[in-house]
């Protein structure tokens, strides 16, 4: 998914490249503080790539070897994210900054709490506001087990519990992410997190804090 302006609206200061998974909660956040939209341009990159780590590194690139000169700065709404450092060598090569922390259960949780959350449990599948309204098609159709069954033993033979970490309050999904973790013979556990250190993505944009 790409939220894209004509080139005209795009000399803004901040360049906010990111995961399509994460377009509401950067929406959401950018809707808080309306001047934000005055100062940043937003793009999203497919949220399907949450499955295909070794495509984000290259797709910045792409777009950033386009774009980049049309920004005073740029912010990239991923952590590591799976990508073993090459996301880090293109943001170095492009001056940019990224939000900190190995993936977005760290930074929606905040790294203190996942910590906690990994010693409790290592084999801890993880869920987001986003995974759990898509988790058909992110989850089950994307990791193919709509097809291939047993394919769960080999995704999640490992896995004995499933975290939600919920950005929002949601009866529903609260639901519906208990019968995915029961489906899957997980225990279960709720937290409601927010949505933790994404908003690093707008530091030192003179707005009224978020």
């Amino acid at each position: 998914m790409v939220i894209d302006k004509k080139n005209s609206d795009k000399a803004k200061k901040r360049l906010v490249l990111g995961c399509g998974a994460l377009v509401y909660d950067l929406l959401r956040l950018i809707k808080q503080n309306p001047t934000l939209s005055e100062k940043v341009n937003l793009q999203c990159l497919p949220a399907s790539w949450h499955n295909s780590p070794q495509l984000i590194a290259p797709g910045v690139e792409d777009y950033l070897s386009e774009n980049a000169h049309l920004y005073e700065d740029i912010y990239i709404a991923y952590a590591d994210c799976g990508t073993g450092g090459a996301l880090d060598r293109v943001i170095e090569k492009y001056d940019a900054k990224r939000i900190d922390g190995a993936h977005c259960y760290e930074f929606f949780a905040g790294s203190e709490v996942f910590e906690q959350l990994s010693e409790e449990e290592l084999g801890t599948f993880y869920l987001t506001d986003y995974l759990v309204k898509n988790f058909h098609r992110i989850m089950i159709k994307g990791l193919g087990l709509d097809k291939h069954p047993e394919l769960f033993e080999v995704y999640f033979e490992h896995y004995k519990k499933l975290v939600y970490l919920a950005q929002t309050e949601n009866e529903q999904w609260q639901k519906d992410a208990k019968q995915y973790a029961k489906d899957f013979g997980f225990d279960y556990e709720y937290r409601l997190v927010g949505t933790g250190d994404l908003n690093s993505v707008f530091d030192e944009i003179d707005i009224q804090s978020l």
